[in-house]
This record gives C-alpha cells, sequence and structure tokens, in this order.
C-alpha cells in the first residue's frame, strides 16, 4: 500500500464530505482515516489466510479509533466515517463506492444467520448516527437511512427509510440524497398520527350531526 496514494485519497474524500475540515493536516486527526488505513492492511491478510493477524490488527485499530471493522468485510472507494464512535462492521458486510457512515451505525447480523449474514450496501449511500442495518439485506444505490432507524429489509435504489422497524418514505428522489442533511428526514411515526388526527376529526363531525339530526327528529315528534 502505498502511504502518500492513500493520503491524498483520504484528503479528498474528507474534504468533500465534512464541511469542518479547514487543512490537509488535519486528515491525521480523523479516525475513519486510521481505522480505513489499518482494515486495508487487515482486508489483505484476511484474504490470505491470516485470520489472527488481521483480526489482532483490526481489533487494535477499534480500540484506538472506536471503528470496528472486521477484516473480512469488502469496502469500495469513497468511503467515509464521520466521527465514527461506536461504528461496528460485520465480516460478511460489502460496501459500495462513496458511502458515508456517522456514529453509532452497526451493519451487523441477526444473530440467526450462517454465510452471508450482513448487510450489503450500493453506491453513494448514507447512513445517520444510531441506525442499525442488520441481516443479510441489501441497501440499494442512491438511498439514506435516517439517524435512529432499524433496517431488516431490502430497500431499493433512490429511497430514504426511517423508524423502527426501517419504513421506505421517500423513493425515488434523487435531490434528498445530494443533500447529506440528517434533520430534515420525513417522519412516518408523525405522519401515522395525523392520518389518525383527520380521522378523528371527521368521526366526531359525522357523530355531530347524527346527534344534531336525533335532536330535530325528537324535537319534531313532540311537536307532533
Amino acid at each position: 500500500m502505498n502511504f502518500f496514494k492513500y493520503v491524498k485519497q483520504e484528503t479528498e474524500v474528507i474534504r468533500q464530505k465534512d464541511p469542518a475540515f479547514k487543512s490537509n493536516w488535519e486528515v491525521f486527526l480523523y479516525p475513519s482515516f486510521w481505522a480505513l488505513y489499518h482494515y486495508k492492511r487487515a482486508h489483505k491478510l484476511y484474504e490470505k489466510g491470516h485470520f489472527y493477524r488481521a483480526r489482532k490488527i483490526s481489533q487494535r485499530a477499534a480500540r484506538k479509533t472506536g471503528i470496528e471493522i472486521h477484516p473480512g468485510a469488502v469496502i469500495g472507494e469513497g468511503f467515509f466515517v464521520d466521527h465514527g464512535h461506536g461504528v461496528v462492521i460485520g465480516e460478511t458486510t460489502i460496501i459500495g463506492n462513496n458511502v458515508t457512515l456517522y456514529q453509532g451505525v452497526t451493519l451487523g447480523g441477526t444473530g440467526k444467520e450462517h454465510g452471508k449474514r450482513h448487510p450489503t450496501l450500493g453506491d453513494n449511500v448514507m447512513v445517520g448516527a444510531g441506525a442499525k442495518v442488520l441481516g443479510n439485506i441489501k441497501i440499494g444505490n442512491d438511498c439514506k437511512i435516517g439517524a435512529g432507524s432499524v433496517v431488516v429489509r431490502d430497500v431499493p435504489d433512490d429511497c430514504t427509510v426511517v423508524g423502527i422497524p426501517g419504513k421506505i418514505v421517500v423513493q425515488d428522489c434523487k435531490r434528498l440524497i445530494e443533500n447529506l442533511d440528517q434533520v430534515t428526514l420525513p417522519d412516518p411515526v408523525a405522519a401515522e398520527f395525523c392520518k389518525l388526527k383527520d380521522e378523528n376529526e371527521r368521526i366526531l363531525k359525522r357523530i355531530s350531526k347524527i346527534e344534531k339530526q336525533v335532536a330535530e327528529n325528537r324535537d319534531h315528534m313532540i311537536i307532533n
């Protein structure tokens, strides 16, 4: 591995993805930079069957950076972990190009599977802080997983997923993918409450109308 080439590549990635990045020297201060560097070393050893040495490197890096990447995972170009503490990436995880994870993200298994038991993420995916993507599922290209979501089912391309369990709330809307703002995501729970509120108001209006009709009929019968 050419360290200087790696530094140049990561500097460009971080510059594009983190507005707090001010100078090239700061690249050495990012946990993501060191976690990915050690992952690449460990992954090569893993592919050659040196599993203990690979795990030793990855576990040491996890203690230092707070980012645990199993050396068996496959990670594409342009990968970035913002802040990074508490991030866990399982052994059979596959990550495409230009993927961003925030702190507390888990790409893990469900505890019931064997073989391929971790997620596959497509290109241009953003996974928000604290989100959990679990099991042998596929997250399509250009997807956005909202902070705190728990995703256990496949997600098609060009979708935004939020909630527990994760629900698709936006599909075929690439404009959201271009904006990595985690705040302006739809809230499916709030939407359900709004639907219940509207339905309740309709029922109350209907009851009020029926009560009015009953009262009018009763008054009419008394008069007669």
